[in-house]
């Protein structure tokens, strides 16, 4: 889940919007100007929109807080955060290492719903001071920010995994057996169950006249069963990749381009004609940077003619680069956290090899194929 606008860093953690969030935005906004237009007419149409708009920020503005207190513990114990994305159905972190504890996991989960709990009840307290919610559009703010972050944090509480219930459920077991694979898996199995029964629920209140918000609690549901199958599928994923070192998996047939081919007669020559997408460019014999679909697609097309592969590439120095010797988890990190898909794979400072996800692709296809 990668955020498309960035709004700026918090505690050094980039804070980012998914398309889908404006979709609940909406639906919330509209959702809460007829609420509050059936409940307190008199306030005026411009005092409810702007109520519903301001409490909709609000209540992202608590979603926010929730994930970064998740962040900040995560990164308190060493572990980086990548970014914090807002989507559709809340906040997800995206902290690039998993716990080494289940003292840290168990904090790293629990302090979410509890950060939700405190703002709940701080805002319902507020509210209770204001008065009479009739006469205070404030109060009515407060007394839906108070209820819903009450919601949320019971909701993140129940115990299937990935939701924080079931983080905190995986660190019990965790705890108990001293078996992170098996605690996963076993939380995972729990929230498959959980989502079964969001699903199913969904459907009979849609049948039963609930409409909308049967279809919503079954896409809920639907969406965390999608999450506890792929945490389950990590375990397997990560047995898998065990042991495994990244001369293992990658290529030496290294395709080498000459670093004065103009951009033009590159992509004629070599990217279509071969369909590879991963080039080391060479000057003089000595490798000097990488070219890909993503370097040519950003010069505009009237220039290739008058452009070399020099002018465009990646230079060597830049490139985030691996050891034959590291371990391929290792990697797939560096990969992940850099955005990248394509590893020049460097030994005394001599190119053995490349390392593309392709190939881990299709080591853990036939990894899965003979298993089975």
């Amino acid at each position: 889940m990668r955020s498309q606008i960035k709004l700026g860093r918090v505690f050094g953690i980039q804070i980012g919007l998914h398309y889908s969030w404006f979709l609940i935005a909406l639906l919330i906004v509209f959702s809460l100007s007829s609420q509050f237009h059936s409940s307190n007419p008199a306030w005026g149409d411009g005092v409810i929109l702007t109520l519903a708009v301001g409490t909709a920020i609000l209540f992202f503005v608590s979603l926010l807080l929730h994930e970064l207190a998740h962040s900040l513990v995560a990164t308190s114990n060493k572990l980086p955060v990548k970014e914090i994305t807002l989507f559709a159905l809340g906040g997800v972190s995206q902290i690039e290492k998993n716990p080494e504890s289940a003292k840290v996991e168990f904090w790293m989960a629990f302090v979410g719903p509890l950060t939700s709990a405190v703002i709940g009840v701080i805002c319902l307290t507020l509210a209770r001071l204001i008065g009479d919610p009739s006469s205070s559009p404030w109060m009515a703010m407060l007394l839906w920010l108070g209820y819903i972050n009450l919601t949320l944090a019971g909701f993140n509480l129940l115990p299937g995994y990935p939701l924080d219930g079931g983080r905190v459920l995986r660190a019990l077991i965790w705890w108990k057996t001293g078996d992170a694979d098996r605690s996963t898996q076993s939380a995972a199995r729990v929230g498959q169950a959980i989502a079964f029964g969001f699903i199913a629920l969904g459907i009979f209140r849609y049948f039963g006249g609930a409409g909308v918000g049967g279809l919503w609690m079954a896409f809920i549901g639907w969406f965390l069963l999608q999450a506890a199958r792929e945490s389950y599928m990590q375990v397997g994923l990560a047995h898998a990749l065990k042991g495994v070192r990244v001369a293992d998996v990658m290529t030496r047939d290294c395709p080498t381009v000459d670093g004065w081919l103009n951009v033009q007669n590159f992509v004629e020559q070599e990217l279509l004609r071969t369909g590879r997408r991963c080039f080391m460019v060479v000057d003089k014999g000595q490798v000097t940077g990488l070219v890909t679909p993503h370097e040519v697609k950003q010069i505009d097309r009237a220039k290739w003619p008058f452009m070399t592969l020099h002018d465009i590439m990646r230079p060597l120095g830049d490139l985030r680069a691996v050891t034959p010797d590291a371990p391929l988890t290792g990697a797939l990190e560096s990969m992940s956290r850099y955005d990248l898909n394509q590893l020049p794979v460097i030994s005394n400072s001599h190119l053995e090899g490349l390392l593309s996800r392709a190939e881990v692709l299709n080591y853990l296809q036939t990894h899965a194929e003979l298993r089975d």
